[in-house]
């Protein structure tokens, strides 16, 4: 019964925080409202989630969301100073070839978005077969540092995470 009510009990508990942060005030009112869309949001879309992932360590996740928003913070300054102080005929963007080992989708998809979200990084686009992704990087004086980082920094702890 509550696997019915509750298909995906972590995505549920994640939009609850979520909703109640992005209403910036606790009341009763904010908690019925995060109830509701925590609780909905799973249940119509678990027709598209036929199986759970599976997150082999969530406190590593909850790691992996902390270097996430450090990252940004960081990437924001990075960015800031390329595109205030850089001449333009020095900024080096680049496309970048990462390809991946993940095996869950989940992964590869919070992979993606952790880059995308990153100032200055953006997942253009995913190979078909799921086993790349290709990159623009703002300034990237060396793609193969850029690929080597994306991969030690955010793909090793997502295989750790998800197995």
């Amino acid at each position: 019964m509550v696997r019915k009510v509750f298909p995906h009990p972590y995505l549920t508990l994640f939009l609850i925080v979520v909703w109640v942060m992005l209403v910036d005030r606790v009341a009763f009112g904010t908690g019925v409202m995060a109830v509701l869309v925590g609780t909905l949001i799973p249940l119509v879309t678990a027709v598209w989630w036929p199986k759970r992932p599976q997150i082999r360590a969530p406190l590593a996740l909850l790691s992996y969301a902390a270097l996430v928003v450090w990252d940004v913070i960081v990437a924001n300054f990075q960015v800031a100073r390329i595109v205030l102080f850089m001449p333009r005929d020095q900024i080096r963007s680049a496309f970048i070839r990462v390809p991946v080992e993940l095996q869950s989708r989940e992964a590869i998809t919070l992979l993606a978005g952790t880059i995308t979200v990153t100032p200055g990084t953006l997942t253009a686009d995913m190979s078909s077969c799921g086993k790349a992704l290709l990159i623009h990087a703002l300034h990237a004086p060396d793609p193969d540092a850029v690929r080597d980082g994306i991969k030690s920094r955010y793909e090793s702890r997502l295989k750790r995470i998800f197995g």
